[in-house]
């Protein structure tokens, strides 16, 4: 049960960690298109 539930946290923080630079990235594409 633990490692079933460390295994859905990794996925979890990876998940929110590929979003969040996913994210960034859309932001920076956004900023150099206003320039």
């Amino acid at each position: 049960y633990s490692a079933a539930l460390k295994a859905f946290s990794l996925g979890k923080s990876l998940s929110t960690g590929t979003s969040k630079s996913f994210f960034m990235r859309q932001t920076n594409k956004i900023k150099k298109r206003s320039y």
